[in-house]
């Protein structure tokens, strides 16, 4: 009898049994990002994506300098901060990057140790442990950086039992829309330069414990125009994912070289962020004015059953319903995936969403590549910028 393939949390279990122990990461904590109006920020990500207020920092709190909404989505937690005065160095990532990915913290039990380990095998210190107390307890933070001027933070939170961090008061207000289905963060992809992917494989490797369990070179990724090589990153137990692009040459302009020209260097490309149900998903995306890449051609969809193969006859959804929405599908050895991306949600051609169902599959969607690369390239002839 065949198996009855469901939608699995892979980050919950442990699934990469070769990666050294010496940094245990109990999940992706939080990610910050610096933007140049938090307030707007939030409203954006709680009317668009569907996620509620939760914790706030600002004048009203004592922050001077900076201000803080974090917004929250069943496991997904995400921070909105911008600078208070023309001093604050936010204000540097911002004029550079605009509205961008800063702080990737991620959760441990031990953020003293993690720093130890991490600094001593050859990371470069952002933040040395710091302990943050209030009536609730205490939080340890500390920070290392990674490629571009991204950081992780490692945060320790088993003494405290306040609503966010120190600093931080519960966000209340009338206004929060429905939630969309979001669950947690699947993986977030990193741009590199040319040249680069290998040397940041080898930090997170060597620096962090990470194992490299899936790699795509140009052969794989690429169009009549552009290509790109990209290699995937996982701790021990599979619960934090970090892909590595780096462009490749070809005939025109790539989505990596576009990214990293307005970027203005490396940084978080993509959140990829896991739904239950993914149709149901998309549908409350889509009407409140999420944009996504423009559709597959029919052909992609006639061809379904085919790269599906064995799983075919286990697929839930109607073919009907995923065309109707532009939803990609992919197999592997283990299931089959769902997925689509949404168009930048910045004015700069940089940040985007990943939305993504797994039903067994642990890849990345490798059959759906040419089809995603074909879709960005129409954007960018759209902008100017193939």
């Amino acid at each position: 009898m065949e198996k009855e393939l469901k939608s699995v949390d892979y980050g919950l279990e442990k699934i990469f049994e070769g990666a050294q122990d010496f940094l245990p990461l109990l999940g992706t904590d939080y990610v910050e990002f610096y933007v140049g109006n938090a307030k707007q920020a939030a409203h954006y990500y709680k009317t668009a994506f569907g996620f509620q207020s939760f914790a706030y920092k600002g004048l009203e709190t004592g922050s001077r300098d900076e201000v803080s909404y974090v917004v929250k989505q069943d496991k997904i937690k995400l921070v909105l901060t911008s600078p208070l005065n023309s001093k604050s160095p936010i204000n540097d990532h911002i004029v550079k990057h605009g509205d961008g990915v800063k702080m990737i913290a991620l959760w441990v039990e031990d953020a003293k140790r993690a720093f130890e380990e991490t600094t001593k095998r050859g990371a470069r210190a952002y933040m040395e442990p710091i302990v943050e107390k209030d009536e609730f307890g205490e939080v340890i933070r500390s920070g290392i950086h990674t490629y571009g001027d991204t950081i992780h933070l490692f945060v320790e939170r088993k003494n405290y039992n306040g609503i966010f961090l120190p600093g931080f008061v519960s966000w209340e207000s009338g206004y929060n829309p429905e939630p969309t289905g979001l669950k947690y963060i699947d993986h977030m992809v990193g741009n590199v330069g040319w040249g680069e992917m290998n040397t940041w494989v080898k930090w997170y490797e060597d620096v962090m414990g990470f194992e490299n369990f899936l790699s795509f070179d140009d052969k794989q990724i690429h169009t009549e125009y552009s290509a790109l090589m990209s290699k995937v990153m996982s701790n021990g137990n599979g619960r934090v994912k970090f892909p590595i692009n780096e462009p490749a040459e070809g005939k025109k302009k790539s989505q990596i070289e576009e990214y990293l020209d307005f970027y203005e260097g490396p940084g978080v490309q993509h959140l990829a962020l896991a739904t239950d149900d993914i149709i149901e998903t998309i549908k409350q995306l889509r009407s409140r004015g999420v944009e996504f890449l423009p559709p597959p051609p029919q052909s992609y969809y006639d061809d379904i059953p085919k790269r599906l193969g064995e799983h075919k006859h286990l697929l839930k959804e109607e073919i009907k319903d995923l065309q109707e929405l532009s939803i990609m599908v992919d197999a592997d050895e283990e299931g089959y995936l769902l997925q689509i991306f949404t168009k930048p949600v910045e004015d700069r051609p940089t940040l985007f969403y990943e939305i993504i169902q797994r039903m067994g599959a642990r890849g990345f969607g490798a059959g759906n590549f040419k089809a995603l690369f074909e879709a960005i390239e129409r954007e960018q002839a759209n902008r100017g910028t193939l």
